[in-house]
């Protein structure tokens, strides 16, 4: 049985320490005034400082003018210019107030981008485990504790979720533009027609619903599925295992389903004037090469420490090849929604990426490299998927190139242009990655390594991607 060192537990209490006081502190120093904001963005030498500046400057030439004006001429003017002077004030004020919701903002967002990265990874685990016990796969057997250990992290990350979801409907933040007051009210400043025509989905209540829903949907199938896993190694018949094959065939049907709402609704309804019917798709397919990833990080350290004697190196070698065949699908997908609003030359379409190209233009190049190039001449070799440290080299790089993926769908619709990568963002990667530690591998040392009960286990552990082929060498020496 597996044990939960000293050091690593420390570690991972460590990284929840840093990270939850770098996030106490990104909360702590954001803005709570619009004066406290300009002096932000002066700082930075932002958008809101030359915005200011500029309308400085309007009012000295106009305060020059109309100095020199006389008589009727200055009377003339001076009713239209205070219509244009109230005008003015009004939008500058309400780019002063947007500017300071954006920096506002930023904390939260620094939170939900690494809270649903973790979350993602942790619930795309327990799909890719429910796919393997669907297919009757054999090669996978002995990293089913790998992945429940894993899919242990969608319990915290779904309290925190849930947390969150609570405080969103509240309003306690502005994360989602829809939810502002007045939206869907005819005549009130805040009105949108394009938002209030999808009101039947969009409405705080709805989504709040949907949202627990999904969470309760999840994580009764992960309860269900790691406690009759555990009893499949003491059963005296196959009862367990069927159970476990009729209940994930359900849970399959249900999580795409709840999946692509989730996506809806917590990412794309970030920019609720935008959609995309591959969107869900797209999200699946990053979540997907990353929850990969993570069971070939976890698979490889508990294997050197000698914790999974069953797992050789046909494993690795089969788990990168889903990292090269998911990195591949999911650079299709973004291809082939990009193409399409691209060509279409829709404006109502193409706002959604003139945006990330235009503010997040380093990191919007940077991620496709990192989610293609990269991993795609680092794995196409079949001999350098067998070894752990490119396996560990290229799963890192796609890890942050999808954390960064991410990064891009939610940031533009919460902060804007007002975007850096400091304290926020890296405290709150920090925090959830310390909880990811110390949840999987407290949960690993809760059962057996090896699921002893499942009746494909045999072919398991004797699983070779080239067995044919040395099989076929000895007979030709034979």
């Amino acid at each position: 049985m597996y044990q939960f060192s000293g050091k690593l537990k420390i570690f991972s209490l460590a990284l929840i320490l840093i990270g939850a006081l770098s996030i106490g502190y990104s909360f702590f120093t954001a803005p709570s005034t619009v004066e406290e904001a300009k002096e932000i963005m002066a700082k930075k030498g932002g958008h809101g400082d030359g915005h200011g500046d500029a309308h400085d400057v309007k009012k000295d030439d106009h305060k020059t003018e109309t100095t020199h004006k006389e008589g009727g001429d200055h009377d003339a003017k001076k009713d239209d210019h205070k219509t244009d002077a109230h005008a003015s004030t009004d939008h500058n004020a309400a780019h002063d107030e947007h500017v300071l919701h954006q920096l506002q903002n930023r904390p939260w967002s620094a939170v939900y981008v690494a809270l649903l990265f973790f979350l993602g990874i942790s619930l795309l685990v327990l799909a890719f485990y429910a796919a393997q016990r669907v297919a009757q796969a054999g090669w996978s057997i002995v990293l089913f504790r790998v992945m429940e250990a894993i899919t242990a992290n969608l319990v915290p990350t779904s309290i925190i979720m849930l947390v969150l979801i609570v405080l969103t409907g509240m309003h306690y933040n502005h994360l989602f533009a829809w939810m502002a007051e007045g939206t869907f009210t005819k005549g009130h400043e805040n009105f949108d027609p394009i938002v209030a025509g999808k009101a039947l989905w969009l409405n705080t209540p709805g989504w709040m619903i949907r949202g627990i829903l999904y969470l309760v949907i999840w994580n009764a199938y992960r309860w269900f599925i790691r406690r009759n896993s555990i009893a499949e190694d003491t059963a005296t018949t196959i009862k367990v295992y069927k159970k476990n094959y009729n209940v994930s065939v359900v849970f399959l049907l249900l999580f795409m389903l709840t999946e692509s709402m989730a996506s809806w609704d917590w990412i794309m309804g970030l920019d609720p004037h935008w959609f995309s019917t591959l969107f869900g798709w797209y999200v699946l397919a990053s979540l997907l090469v990353s929850a990969v990833t993570v069971i070939a990080f976890v698979t490889i350290y508990l294997r050197s420490k000698g914790y999974l004697p069953k797992v050789n190196d046909s494993h690795i070698h089969d788990l990168a090849k889903f990292m090269f065949g998911f990195s591949v699908f999911w650079t299709y997908l973004w291809f082939a929604q990009f193409m399409l609003i691209w060509y279409a030359d829709m404006p109502e379409e193409t706002t959604y990426f003139a945006l990330r190209f235009n503010e997040y233009k380093t990191l919007f190049l940077s991620m496709l490299v990192m989610n293609f190039a990269f991993p795609i001449l680092l794995l196409v070799n079949s001999d350098f998927k067998s070894r752990p440290w490119f396996v560990i080299i290229g799963g890192l790089v796609i890890l942050a190139g999808h954390y960064v993926d991410l990064f891009i769908m939610i940031m533009p619709g919460t902060v804007g242009g007002s975007w850096s990568f400091g304290i926020p963002e890296l405290g709150a990667t920090l925090f959830f990655l310390g909880v990811f530690i110390y949840t999987v591998f407290s949960a690993f040392a809760k059962a057996d390594p090896v699921p002893k009960g499942n009746p494909f286990l045999k072919e398991s552990e004797h699983f070779h991607y080239y067995n044919i082929e040395h099989h076929s060498g000895e007979d030709n020496h034979h």
